[in-house]
């Protein structure tokens, strides 16, 4: 008994010694999609936000781009659980679950939770050649000639992909809207301003500037509340307050360590992370992302997971629906 107290004590001094030590050396941060898109500037945003409270830690992003994303979650996945292998990612964590059938790694299983980063509000947008000025007037109009018009997103399992889906699946209309996948949002972006798109949605990051240049109609958020204090999409009414029930839809980033992380590691990251999020500088960066920097309880491990889960049923019911798989 004696014996396997002390090899007990002997571990968790061990376990003790591991977490104080932590950073042993650099930290990798792993981006599943190419260098310089959104998710990208997210991540290198966070780690100089991170860096101090992490003791000056050495913290590099390294972009593992393919498969939807699939490819860089794998190998974070599969990396030794000891903190400096670490995952940030968008909704893409729980779309991946619907959109894939087989997937290399369980994404609320294989992965240690370590902290939501921020928000990314979508809009619903129109063509400038639609009638409609207001949502209310749009949805009448969509429902009266939905058989004739398209609606565009950026290829399968895209946020704005999902968005259609979900915009579609609530309003119930009668007759479908012929969709049209584009190979990236710009080239969407573009036939909607020429009109040979006719609806989109897509996240505010690239939206924001079509709206203020009136180039595009915005008529709603995909909030579940509006954005009050946005200072462009404040007077947009979000979908829900337009009647579509538990409409909520966002592109939100997190960071991620393999399973069997120690507890003590994941905290001082959560610690880490919890101080890089009121870093007013890392705040500021965000904002001019379109981002919303998270405040809420899902900065925790626990109230990450239990989000993350939630968003996994949200899409695959959706996306199951739908029949639109990527494999």
């Amino acid at each position: 008994m004696k014996k396997i107290f002390a090899l007990a004590l002997t571990a968790a001094v061990s376990v003790s010694a591991f977490a104080q030590e932590f950073p042993a050396k650099p930290i990798t941060i792993v981006v599943p999609f190419a260098a310089g898109g959104p998710t990208d500037l997210v991540a290198r945003q966070l780690a100089e936000a991170m860096r101090k409270p992490l003791g000056g830690a050495n913290i590099i992003v390294e972009n593992a781009a393919g498969a939807g994303g699939t490819i860089g979650a794998t190998k974070v996945a599969r990396a030794t659980p000891d903190g400096h292998t670490l995952l940030v990612w968008h909704i893409g964590m729980a779309a991946t679950a619907g959109l894939y059938r087989k997937l290399p790694y369980k994404p609320l299983e294989d992965f240690e939770y370590l902290g939501m980063i921020n928000d990314v509000p979508m809009t619903l947008l129109g063509s400038p050649k639609l009638p409609a000025n207001t949502y209310r007037d749009f949805e009448n109009y969509i429902r009266t000639n939905g058989g004739k018009l398209n609606l565009a997103h950026a290829g399968l399992g895209s946020a704005s992909h999902l968005c259609g889906l979900m915009w579609q699946s609530a309003v119930k209309l009668d007759k479908s809207m012929t969709t049209i996948a584009y190979r990236g949002t710009g080239p969407a972006m573009n036939d909607l301003i020429g009109g040979q798109v006719d609806v989109m949605c897509d996240q505010t990051t690239n939206t924001t500037s079509q709206i203020e240049g009136g180039r595009v109609k915005a008529f709603a958020v995909t909030t579940a509340k509006p954005l009050s204090g946005h200072k462009l999409l404040k007077d947009y009414p979000s979908l829900q307050e337009m009647g579509l029930k538990g409409f909520d839809l966002t592109i939100w980033h997190a960071m991620y360590a393999p399973k069997g992380t120690p507890a003590a590691v994941t905290k001082k990251l959560n610690d880490a992370l919890q101080v890089a999020l009121k870093d007013p500088e890392f705040i500021k960066r965000q904002e001019a992302l379109g981002a919303l920097v998270t405040k809420d309880s899902r900065v925790t491990p626990a109230g990450h997971k239990a989000f993350v889960a939630s968003e996994i049923t949200k899409l695959k019911t959706v996306i199951d629906a739908a029949g639109q798989f990527a494999d």
